[in-house]
């Protein structure tokens, strides 16, 4: 059932930018012709080019853990489609299989009419899933950009955008005020938006934004100052509980350094959340709980996920450079530190990603096994370990210890063979290396 979803509506998971389509005319038809589920419940609608789901799986976890049912909508899927949406109030529940075969069934005529695309469609089964199961407020993360991405449709009571980097450029832009463009198209008029990391290039991007969709609102009157403040930057205020972020990021079961900068994102939208959605008299233990035990509560895997202590092995699936390097330079002061002995990364990509523009961050002194997801975008391990000895050779880095194996089970395999009880094995480079490699750990 859910095979034939991906056979006859592919996913931009599996076809790349021949999936994507974009504009909303399509949803807002067939989300009229459903009956605009999401005006059922409020929505905090998330964009950005990194952090997106860290970010609302964190919101998610407080929000259960203070009464709330929650949806949360998140893409891609790491092991099951069904976990794109799920439903976390005292439980994690996935969307039934029979409801899937219900929706597509009953509104399989005007998916083809329109023909709409795999995205269009789950998130159309998303939000009528959501209003079926009388959930209280909706997590909503955009699956490619924002101005014309199918969640779009949504008027949301909180819009946040992560951060910026470059990604997406053949369909969303080649600088980041451009890409930053696109991102802010989820701000909607009286709507307070929270941006994550600010940045030169792309901070009056928002800025402008915010003000040209809210300047002749009748509650501002015009008011240039009492309109921006619907935007805050993240990282230019101190968010309430930030004076103990210490302490929550070092119980956090997420434990990739980059986390530090989502707890602010996470921590600042929560400010704007109480009163509200979350309520004036927050509990801030409980806040605490629910952000330290996110990836238990909430049923999240792949990021910084430890999968196994003897060898210690580690996946993520950051993929672009903005979120490769942080994860790099946390890999090689985890080999500084005296704890590992070696580091042996696992590492494929898919083909239409600027794997260049990511070989300058790789950790110089490691074991390299290039290899290749079951996937028709993934870009063949061979042609990755060409590219990073033609690098080697330019740089003066050490070209021995760099291998090619074009299956991901078979990549893991080598590396648990070459590695030793103090070896460190990081997994990465693709949503598809880390979806392959979980279940074999």
């Amino acid at each position: 059932m859910i095979e034939g979803l991906f056979k006859r509506f592919p996913s931009f998971q599996n076809a790349g930018a021949g999936a994507y389509k974009p504009g909303i005319a399509n949803m807002e038809f067939a989300d009229q012709l459903m009956g605009h589920p999401h005006r059922k419940y409020k929505v905090i609608h998330v964009a950005g080019t990194n952090g997106k789901g860290s970010v609302s799986n964190m919101l998610t976890s407080v929000l259960a853990a203070h009464g709330l049912k929650v949806g949360l909508y998140t893409s891609p899927h790491i092991l099951d489609f069904r976990e794109r949406m799920r439903v976390v109030s005292d439980s994690i529940r996935l969307v039934p299989k029979e409801y899937i075969w219900d929706f597509i069934h009953r509104w399989r005529d005007t998916f083809d009419h329109l023909d709409m695309s795999f995205f269009e469609i789950t998130t159309l089964l998303a939000l009528n899933w959501f209003a079926s199961e009388n959930v209280d407020v909706v997590v909503l993360e955009t699956g490619l950009g924002g101005r014309l991405d199918s969640t779009n449709i949504v008027t949301p009571v909180l819009s946040i955008i992560t951060n910026i980097g470059l990604d997406h450029c053949d369909l969303l832009g080649d600088t980041l005020p451009e890409i930053a463009f696109e991102k802010a198209g989820i701000i909607k008029p009286k709507v307070p938006v929270v941006v994550g990391e600010s940045h030169p290039e792309t901070d009056l991007v928002f800025e402008r934004k915010v003000l040209y969709t809210n300047i002749s609102e009748p509650e501002f009157m015009g008011s240039r100052t009492t309109v921006m403040s619907l935007l805050t930057f993240a990282d230019k205020v101190e968010p309430s509980l930030w004076d103990r972020h210490e302490e929550i990021l070092s119980g956090m079961d997420l434990q990739g350094e980059y986390q530090r900068k989502n707890l602010r994102t996470v921590l600042a939208a929560l400010d704007v959340l109480k009163g509200s959605v979350l309520g004036a008299n927050a509990d801030d233990e409980a806040i605490l709980e629910a952000i330290a035990h996110t990836a238990s509560r909430v049923g999240f895997h792949g990021r910084w996920e430890k999968l196994s202590d003897s060898p210690y092995t580690i996946c993520d699936i950051g993929h672009n450079e903005h979120g490769l390097k942080y994860n790099f330079a946390q890999l090689s002061r985890m080999v500084a530190s005296g704890k590992f002995s070696k580091l042996i990364l696992v590492y494929g990509s898919v083909a239409d990603k600027d794997v260049d523009s990511v070989l300058h961050l790789m950790p110089e002194n490691a074991v390299y096994i290039f290899t290749q997801a079951d996937s028709k975008r993934a870009l063949p391990a061979e042609k990755i370990r060409e590219k990073y000895m033609s690098f080697c050779l330019q740089t003066g880095r050490p070209t021995d210890n760099i291998h090619a194996v074009p299956s991901v089970k078979d990549a893991v395999t080598l590396a648990v063979r070459l590695s030793d009880p103090t070896s460190l094995i990081y997994i990465g480079g693709s949503t598809y290396v880390v979806s392959e490699a979980i279940p074999l750990i």
